[in-house]
């Protein structure tokens, strides 16, 4: 998902060996730290900034699933740690 050069497509990210899947999963486990409280519009919102490319766009669905399964895994952390 860093790729300055040419952009994140699926094409630059497929001669680098990058896979898409992967790709996403990091991406959203990443935002899920940073804002673990989005709606799903704004999470749609936040994958087409990182991914502007319409070639990316059939993994948005990845990316909320992945997202949505990142921030319910760490709420029982948070709760562990404020019932602490």
């Amino acid at each position: 998902m860093d790729l300055l050069i040419d952009g994140n497509r699926p094409e630059t990210c497929a001669t680098l060996g990058l896979e898409c899947g992967a790709c996403v999963r990091k991406s959203a486990a990443s935002v899920s730290k940073i804002c673990h409280s989005l709606d799903a519009p704004s999470v749609q919102r936040t994958f087409l900034q990182l991914y502007p490319s319409t070639g990316c766009h059939p993994m948005a669905h990845n990316f909320e699933a992945a997202y949505r399964e990142m921030t319910h895994v760490s709420k029982p952390i948070l709760a562990a740690v404020v019932a602490a």
